[in-house]
């Protein structure tokens, strides 16, 4: 089922350097709980007992991404995106309102989803490679320096 839904919804994640199943499987259940990432890893990778100090783990997962800004965009959107489930019931009380979670939510992992572009465009755009996505980095950038 995992392997599924990772699917279905992988191509969200292709302007950001990952768009395998896998990684996708591995950012759905870091919404339950951050360190599921790691142990997701370890089950997809087929690494017994891994954990976050592994070196086999680490050498597989290096294996999945095509760059290190996919990696580091891979990092960043997990490391930025709403929290575990119980933050999320934690959000919903203190708010008080389904509406205003969803949109404190949707915003949580839409500005991840930015900030993992810009990394992945940004070390593409270094590197030489550069497309439309580059272009969207660059403008979602320059939006959040106006904010600033």
């Amino acid at each position: 089922v995992l392997a599924m839904v990772g699917g279905a919804i992988a191509f969200i994640f292709a302007p950001l350097g990952f768009d395998s199943w896998q990684a996708t499987a591995m950012s759905i259940t870091g919404l339950v709980a951050k360190e599921n990432v790691v142990a997701t890893a370890s089950s997809l990778l087929h690494i017994a007992d891994g954990t976050e100090t592994d070196p086999n783990l680490w050498t597989a997962f290096a294996g999945m991404f095509p760059s290190m800004g996919a990696i580091a965009a891979f990092g960043a959107f997990n490391l930025l995106c709403a929290p575990c489930f119980a933050a999320m019931g934690t959000i919903r009380a203190q708010m008080n309102s389904a509406k205003w979670t969803a949109i404190a939510i949707g915003y949580e992992c839409a500005f991840a989803w930015v900030v993992g572009l810009m990394i992945n465009q940004f070390y593409l755009a270094a590197t030489g490679v550069f497309s439309i996505w580059t272009v969207v980095a660059v403008a979602f950038a320059a939006a959040i320096i106006f904010q600033v």
